[in-house]
């Protein structure tokens, strides 16, 4: 299957649910299809481990410093929670905007470590956002996947099958660099990955960086270091994205008031609220209040 292929199968599956910019599902674990059908602004969110592959149309995404444009046959993939703003800056009703998103699950692909061996991969390759076209293998195990999504029993036997194949595929990419330097447990990005999770368990709370270095087994000056090496920001800035982010989500889902909106994602003062969300999405958080966005 290529890309023109996929692509047409994706339209089909939406053409069936048009009332909806995404479908997940049930019988793929991780499979995200998503059809939009004009440009969208900048939106921001926290990426988890993904890999993304863009069938029509084109995306642009940032992080940190660091901004990237890719287009039919690219793919992305990011092997950390990071913060991007991220948005589609190329499609129409006639030829929308169609991709394949698929949730990476980072103990398959350490048990991929297990299996092949350390030595076998090269850790070389971009290390925040990577960006390649992507190769006919890869393509071919991604529309096998697709092919199971309305074959429950099929799926129950394949499904876990192909979901490994596809992490070996990304994990061997030439921009797989990231996952490949996540395969050693103690390697700077693997603990630079836990403080991360500790921050997203605990976002709400007062952040102390002694402890997240501590956590990472690295001095305080080393793990400011690289932790801005794998995020493109600082832990605090992090901090801060995860609160807006979130706050973002439970005024558009939740139509949550702006001052129930900051209390309850750790702001003390929904002033500075205000004022850091209006910085970040350039507009006043009550203008978000019942607006849903879909980002893909």
């Amino acid at each position: 299957m290529n890309i023109a292929e996929l692509s047409n199968e994706i339209g089909i599956l939406f053409s069936n649910n048009s009332e909806h910019s995404f479908i997940f599902p049930p019988t793929t674990p991780g499979l995200g299809l998503f059809e939009l059908p004009e440009k969208t602004e900048f939106e921001a969110a926290i990426y988890k481990p993904i890999a993304c592959l863009i069938l029509q149309g084109e995306k642009q995404v940032s992080v940190g410093g660091q901004s990237v444009t890719f287009g039919p046959g690219e793919s992305l993939i990011i092997g950390h929670d990071l913060p991007v703003t991220s948005r589609i800056t190329k499609a129409d009703r006639k030829t929308p905007y169609r991709a394949i998103l698929i949730t990476l699950d980072l103990e398959i692909v350490r048990s991929l470590s297990d299996q092949v061996g350390e030595t076998t991969f090269n850790t070389n390759g971009n290390y925040v956002l990577g960006v390649r076209q992507t190769d006919a293998a890869l393509i071919d195990a991604l529309g096998r996947y697709l092919a199971l999504a309305d074959k429950p029993h099929e799926a129950e036997v394949m499904a876990p099958l192909i979901f490994k194949e596809i992490h070996f595929r990304l994990l061997v990419a030439p921009h797989g660099g990231m996952l490949r330097r996540l395969l050693r447990r103690d390697s700077h990005a693997s603990r630079i990955g836990l403080a991360i999770e500790q921050i997203r368990k605990g976002f709400r709370t007062t952040l102390a960086v002694s402890e997240l270095a501590e956590i990472a087994g690295m001095s305080p000056s080393s793990f400011h270091d690289h932790f801005r090496s794998v995020t493109q920001t600082t832990p605090l800035q992090f901090q801060k994205d995860l609160r807006l982010v979130e706050a973002r989500r439970l005024l558009s889902e939740q139509s949550l008031q702006v001052s129930s909106a900051a209390f309850e994602v750790g702001y003390e003062s929904p002033t500075q609220f205000s004022r850091e969300y209006t910085r970040k999405f350039g507009v006043s958080p009550r203008k978000h209040v019942g607006k849903i966005v879909v980002t893909a």
